[in-house]
């Protein structure tokens, strides 16, 4: 007998159910579609991010560099002099630790036993400054002698000309990696594209992997020899990043990164997996009370930095966008409340009559309340249907924003400091603009939020038309009869 009633009093109400039913899948549509920004906005962020510290990587921990005095120690060059040949080239390179103040080796081992922590690797970032050129004698031109008298001794006179010198200075940086954990660091975040990665075995081989970029400007290829401080090393390996810069120019085994430093047993970077990502705030802080003296990030601390249209949309989705979905979706509860209890008004004849005939007044509310739910979960198909839909152009469309990291030049070791922030190696720009496409992906705990939503909203609009038809009385269905 419900559902046969319920049936058709659907049918006799068509419109008025389908405005109901409108209503509320305008404003559970306007939620799946926030919802489905929002999250293509955090993954678009989680991608610029990961091109900063690598995929896999929880935080970092780092010592921040102490501050520079003036009388501080600078980079020297020295050269031969040349007796022979000018067009003979010199070159002197000068490596240096970059960005932080290095840890010792055990502070791995010891971070990496700390609780939530599922594993650690460390990392040493360099800067190699290379000086090569020649040097080319000048030639000394004698003028001619005037005057004095025969026998006269007279030193001579003239002038040196041409000489000088041509140097070319180049400068890059270069990353040593723990090759016996390929899985953790910032390597993790280019893929090779060309050759292969380190193996395990390769502690201390003279091998290395060469960024794609300056591969390019270098023009080298696979099996090339690269020369840092007299020592030659094979290249590999291609790398070319996920997005934005790669952590380093070329990339080298740990052992071999501190030697070329004098660093032995030394880095600047820690590389930290959390146990659970849920605990990251909590390791973070067992982290920095167990052992003194370092800086602990997060992506989330470096998420802070990020600023660009990627921020601008994501504060737009976060805030206007939850708040704009969420008062169209109270305002579509309260106009489809108004509207069950307005139609119930115009059943005062019927619901009176169905009291007379013996109905209680609960029968009739749940009567009521049937019905909204049925509205409601016509809405919540429609909902769905519209918020899919706009998701659907969103992705199609495919608009691209810009992120913009924060300068990473001369390192605190705090979010977005030297070193990269998070990721460690610095880069050499004060900034770099990405250019990240968004998406919209629609979680299915998205649609079960908009189930629930419509159930709700049907619930909303029974009790309103509910507790209307409650308080009527088999003698306002009489008054009405003419």
């Amino acid at each position: 007998m419900f559902f046969t009633y319920l049936r058709r009093e659907l049918r006799r109400r068509r419109k008025a159910a389908l405005v109901v039913a409108s209503g509320l899948a305008l404003g559970i549509a306007l939620v799946i579609v926030v919802s489905s920004v929002s999250s293509g906005m955090e993954k678009a962020q989680g991608k610029v991010l990961q091109s900063l510290y690598g995929l896999g990587t929880d935080m970092t921990v780092t010592k921040a560099a102490a501050a520079q005095s003036g009388t501080g120690e600078r980079p020297r060059f020295q050269f031969d002099a040349q007796d022979g040949d000018s067009d003979e080239e010199q070159s002197s390179d000068r490596v240096m630790v970059q960005g932080f103040q290095t840890l010792a080796s055990s502070t791995v081992t010891e971070v990496d036993t700390q609780k939530g922590v599922s594993d650690a690797v460390g990392g040493l970032s360099l800067q190699v400054i290379k000086v090569s050129g020649q040097f080319q004698r000048g030639e000394f031109r004698q003028d001619q002698q005037q005057g004095g008298g025969p026998g006269a001794q007279q030193s001579p006179q003239g002038r040196v000309e041409g000489g000088g010198a041509d140097f070319d200075v180049n400068n890059y940086s270069v990353y040593g990696t723990d090759v016996t954990k390929p899985d953790l660091g910032p390597l993790t975040s280019s893929k090779i594209t060309s050759g292969r990665t380190f193996k395990t075995s390769e502690t201390d081989a003279k091998v290395v992997v060469a960024d794609t970029s300056y591969a390019k400007e270098k023009k080298l290829a696979l099996g090339d020899t690269v020369t840092v401080k007299s020592v030659k090393y094979k290249v590999i390996g291609i790398a070319t990043p996920d997005s934005g810069d790669a952590a380093a120019n070329l990339y080298l085994p740990l052992k071999q990164a501190q030697t070329l430093s004098d660093s032995k047993d030394k880095v600047t970077t820690i590389y930290v997996k959390a146990s659970d990502s849920q605990q990251i705030d909590t390791v973070k802080s067992t982290i920095q009370k167990n052992i003194d003296g370092t800086t602990v990030t997060t992506s989330a601390d470096l998420a802070d930095t990020v600023s660009g249209s990627l921020s601008t949309a994501s504060d737009l989705a976060s805030n206007v966008g939850k708040w704009l979905s969420t008062a169209v979706l109270v305002a579509a509860f309260l106009v489809a409340g108004l509207l069950t209890s307005s139609a119930v008004s115009r059943r005062v004849r019927e619901f009176g009559t169905l009291k007379a005939l013996g109905w209680k007044s609960g029968r009739v509310t749940r009567q009521v309340v049937g019905e909204a739910v049925v509205n409601g979960l016509v809405g919540g198909v429609l909902g769905i249907a519209l918020g899919l839909g706009g998701a659907y152009a969103v992705t199609a469309i495919s608009p691209t924003l810009q992120a913009e990291l924060a300068a990473t030049g001369g390192g605190t070791g705090g979010p977005g400091g030297g070193g990269g922030g998070l990721g460690g190696p610095a880069r050499q720009a004060a900034s770099k603009a990405l250019d990240v496409t968004l998406t919209a992906p629609v979680a299915l705990d998205t649609i079960a939020i908009a189930v629930g939503l419509a159930v709700a909203g049907g619930l909303i609009a029974g009790a309103f038309g509910g507790w209307r038809a409650s308080r009527l009385r088999p003698a306002d269905a009489l008054r009405r009869v003419e």
